[in-house]
């Protein structure tokens, strides 16, 4: 049982302030696409502005645009399973069986578990968290870094088989070029 909080309340700067997570890729708002590998949770929250999506919490950070680790504290107001999966908006190839390897990588007794890139960098915005062990890093914490309010916790490092051709879920549309990118990824699988 866990509970979802997707990061969606940017200010898509490299994107020229576009609506990111209502991009299309694959016929589906990023939103949507990162909402729908998350399906089996038992709340999903948002943390932006709302949009047409049934059953799903939306909620602002505050103050609206200012930044991950606010947002994580917003979205975290709405969990109340022992497990909640983090995830940003913007990862059109991120699909419920990369969760499961997450909440499965959860080690007994440890804070959570994330997913790490080819090259062995920590994909914070991609990870399962014991909500509580969250919560209790989250209380005294001031920073801005997301890096630096999860990498104390010490995560279980989860490095996902990527078949040759396919698209790593840690591909996230920051930019034009990703957008383009990724549109041209999901036409190709069809």
């Amino acid at each position: 049982m866990y509970d979802a909080v997707i990061l969606a309340g940017g200010r898509a700067e490299r994107l020229g302030g576009a609506d990111k997570p209502g991009a299309l890729v694959g016929g589906l708002p990023l939103v949507e696409r990162v909402a729908a590998a998350v399906r089996d949770a038992r709340a999903v929250v948002v943390v932006g502005p709302p949009r047409d999506m049934p059953g799903v919490l939306f909620t602002r950070e505050d103050p609206p645009g200012g930044g991950p680790v606010p947002a994580v504290r917003a979205g975290l107001a709405g969990v109340t399973a022992p497990l909640v999966v983090l995830l940003a908006a913007d990862l059109p190839f991120v699909v419920a069986g990369h969760v499961g390897a997450l909440l499965a990588a959860v080690p007994e007794g440890g804070a959570g578990a994330v997913l790490v890139d080819d090259e062995g960098r920590e994909q914070w915005l991609t990870g399962a968290w014991r909500t509580a062990a969250l919560r209790a890093a989250l209380g005294p914490y001031e920073g801005r870094s997301l890096r630096g309010l999860l990498a104390p916790l010490a995560p279980a490092l989860v490095r996902p088989p990527v078949a040759p051709g396919e698209t790593p879920p840690w591909f996230d549309c920051d930019t034009v070029d990703d957008l383009r990118a990724a549109r041209e990824r999901a036409r190709r699988r069809g």
